[in-house]
């Protein structure tokens, strides 16, 4: 890349406003303070030089300018920080000499090469594109999306990405193509015969795909996603981040959905600060990323059992992380791709109206169990590993208080289950917390 675009962008983008689009500043003479955001401290000790254009963090030791910033705070290569701060300050990206590219953005060029690809595959296939419509999707929100299709044929990608001269082995490692079982030496498509969602990475640069089933593929999965690979770690990704990180930022809290649909139309009807864990497990490390940029998280899963189970799970981990945690209702069997077409207004009153799992789960118990002792059990059972879970002792207080009074158990007695409960699982909420002063390995500039 060429070190006059460097250059041009460091001239464009103060280090004040890259970093105070990220993290809450407080001036302090001419220069600004803030609480790390690459390890956990109570008072200030991360300080940014305007003068300087550059920032140190008298805790953990991070240091650097405006692209080691973003690189270890958005977890990139530098190419992907410059791809970031280009777009931000306008600033065309001037490509160097193909032949001095690194491995690694060769496989970046792979992924771009599949996308394209897909995508005018899609342009071609009118009932996958009436599909996505009678889901909702209007035509700008696929192009902006960059959905496609993947044809049902077994090597079409494969012989395609052969034509604009990627090897087997390259192909292999970013997981377009799976190696055949019955003839050595051959690949077929992993894709094949599916709806197409690409994923990006927070740069916007596309690191792996999820499908979704349109046509049989001789699997029963409804949705396949890449392997994990050199590009792509799925447990600290998440779908639509790229797009959202701004606006959680600015709203001060995320919106997080189970699905690629649910997600597509939340932006689509202006819930741009939702991102989607794409029906995997959610993960410490995802959940780490959302709290760097809004400490509140609204969870808006499916309204079905497996979507409900999948939301208690994600917020006794956002809990455990620290985060303020609501869950937004939804009725039975309706999820919210379900809303956004149906009724707009009542997914966004109902996001509006999230509340805390305790409030939730309490208020279900109360008005649905009659007998005392049943009462109790379910308390004991639903709402004390979610207590215990919660990491400031005054917001425990607060609902051991109320559970206490709406339901008749002496306070004491509630604080003895939480505590007991803690005993058990601190072996394994433990690891979820970070060292006091622990500074990222994050690629640095040139790796």
């Amino acid at each position: 890349m060429s070190s006059s675009t460097v250059e041009k962008v460091k001239e464009k983008l103060g280090i004040a406003d890259v970093i105070g689009s990220y993290i809450t500043l407080e001036k302090a003479g001419t220069n600004y303070k803030a609480k790390c955001p690459f390890h956990n401290e109570k008072s200030p000790s991360f300080f940014i030089s305007p003068d300087r254009n550059n920032y140190y963090c008298f805790g953990c030791g991070a240091k650097g300018d405006i692209f080691t910033f973003v690189q270890e705070f958005e977890g990139l290569d530098f190419m992907g920080a410059l791809k970031i701060l280009a777009d931000r300050a306008g600033v065309p990206l001037e490509r160097d000499n193909p032949t001095f590219r690194t491995e690694r953005e060769k496989l970046y060029i792979a992924m771009e090469h599949a996308t394209l690809f897909f995508q005018r595959q899609l342009g071609a296939k009118s009932d996958a594109r009436d599909y996505l419509k009678k889901r909702g999707i209007i035509e700008k929100t696929a192009k902006e999306w960059r959905l496609g299709y993947a044809p049902v044929e077994w090597k079409s990608l494969f012989l395609y990405l052969k034509t604009k001269g990627f090897k087997p082995e390259d192909i292999e490692k970013v997981g377009l193509i799976k190696a055949s079982e019955k003839v050595h030496g051959d690949y077929y498509d992993r894709f094949r015969g599916r709806i197409m969602f690409p994923i990006f990475d927070p740069s916007g640069r596309v690191i792996a795909f999820s499908g979704r089933q349109f046509e049989p593929d001789g699997t029963q999965a409804k949705y396949i996603n890449s392997p994990e690979t050199a590009l792509f770690e799925k447990s600290k990704v998440l779908y639509g981040y790229d797009k959202a990180k701004l606006e959680i930022r600015k709203r001060d809290f995320s919106l997080l959905v189970e699905g690629q649909m649910d997600l597509l139309m939340a932006h689509q009807i202006g819930l741009t600060n939702a991102v989607a864990s794409s029906g995997t497990a959610l993960t410490h490390e995802q959940l780490e990323i959302l709290r760097r940029l809004s400490n509140k998280v609204v969870i808006a899963y499916d309204g079905d059992k497996a979507g409900v189970s999948a939301a208690s799970r994600g917020w006794q981990l956002a809990l455990n992380v620290g985060m303020d945690v609501k869950i937004a209702q939804f009725p039975e069997g309706k999820d919210p791709a379900d809303l956004a077409i149906e009724s707009p207004e009542i997914l966004k009153a109902s996001i509006d109206g999230a509340r805390h799992i305790i409030d939730v789960e309490l208020d279900h118990i109360i008005r649905n169990e009659k007998d005392p002792r049943e009462k109790v059990l379910k308390i004991e059972k639903n709402i004390i590993p979610y207590l215990s879970e919660i990491q400031s002792e005054i917001e425990k207080s607060h609902f051991i208080s109320k559970i206490s009074h709406e339901a008749h158990i002496k306070e004491d007695v509630l604080w003895k289950e939480v505590r007991k409960r803690e005993m058990l699982t601190r072996p394994i909420t433990s690891t979820y917390r970070q060292p006091e002063a622990q500074k990222p390995a994050v690629p640095r500039r040139g790796s």
